[in-house]
């Protein structure tokens, strides 16, 4: 293949009610999939939503603060698991049209959250990329992942990989990805705001890829319709009621090229942004700049990647 279609569906999660968010993603994903597109990207955390009310809420962060351990009881009943049957729709619909959808969750591992961007695909297991570093506040909800989830999918065209967030900041991280050989990244954030499109289009620009720069749309009613689907918490509401802004997530997704050039670029609402992929620009623009290759130096730098679990118990 010379060329693919891709899209992003820059849509409201439902917050908290993972279950009904993933009805929802299968829908927006089989639409995406009908109008042509072979691979399907989602923001941050779609699957649950981003836990805005750690920036938006006074006091979320204080010890022992009830709405927030409400609301995280709730993220932790709610949340994925490996394995989980609910997310078999999003299988079957890859398996039968071979897309490739990547979508972010909550996922439960034992007793902790981690903010996982799944990437299923036709006819294999799901790929898990985990978040090395929550960013900030973040640290209160997830887990950090570790070098077990850093991985490629390998498609018949190219190879799909992704980053999270501020994990675009992360120059060993870019770099380890980078050595991987992506076509087609996702980049998945909470609101691609001008600086997140910048590191987008950068990492588009440093991997010589086309970037799939995935945001969310999320309001405060949203997030309440959310934790009523969810089972809803007084506590949890007095805590959302907290935040000032009606409109938190803005969406402003884009699809870059490897040049770091903008294909197509969505607005703050709702939609589905869809893009042709000319797959030949990639091996054009590794002539001037390869940053794995002719201008990486190896014999300067080296990097080491660990890609053992990290799960802190050995049972033999």
């Amino acid at each position: 293949m010379k060329s693919i279609n891709v899209a992003i569906c820059q849509a409201a999660p439902v917050p908290l009610a993972i279950s009904d968010g993933i009805e929802k993603a299968v829908r927006l994903a089989r639409e995406a999939v009908e109008g042509g597109a072979r691979v399907v990207a989602f923001g941050e955390t779609f699957l649950g939503g981003y836990p805005l009310w750690l920036d938006e809420a006074p006091g979320a962060a204080l010890w022992g603060h009830p709405g927030s351990k409400a609301l995280h009881r709730i993220l932790m009943e709610q949340a994925v698991v490996p394995g989980d049957e609910r997310l078999l729709p999003l299988q079957e619909l890859c398996d039968e049209s071979g897309a490739v959808i990547s979508v972010g969750a909550h996922e439960r591992v034992r007793s902790s959250l981690y903010n996982n961007q799944m990437t299923f695909r036709p006819g294999l297991p799901v790929l898990d990329h985990r978040k090395l570093v929550p960013t900030h506040g973040e640290r209160l909800v997830w887990m950090r992942g570790d070098g077990s989830t850093l991985g490629v999918h390998q498609a018949e065209w190219g190879n799909v990989g992704s980053l999270i967030c501020w994990e675009h900041w992360m120059p060993l991280a870019r770099a380890a990805t980078h050595n991987l050989g992506e076509s087609v990244h996702v980049a998945a954030w909470p609101t691609v705001r001008e600086s997140y499109a910048i590191a987008s289009r950068h990492y588009a620009m440093e991997g010589r890829c086309f970037v799939l720069a995935a945001g969310l749309v999320q309001t405060k009613d949203q997030v309440f319709d959310g934790l009523e689907r969810a089972g809803g918490s007084a506590e949890g509401r007095e805590l959302i009621e907290s935040i000032e802004a009606d409109v938190i997530n803005r969406g402003g997704s884009l699809i870059a090229a490897p040049d770091a050039s903008v294909i197509a670029q969505a607005g703050e609402s709702e939609e589905t942004l869809f893009a042709e992929l000319d797959l030949s620009l990639r091996d054009e623009g590794l002539a001037s700049l390869d940053t794995d290759g002719h201008y990486s130096r190896p014999d300067v730098f080296e990097l080491n990647v660990d890609t053992r679990a990290k799960d802190g118990v050995r049972w033999q």
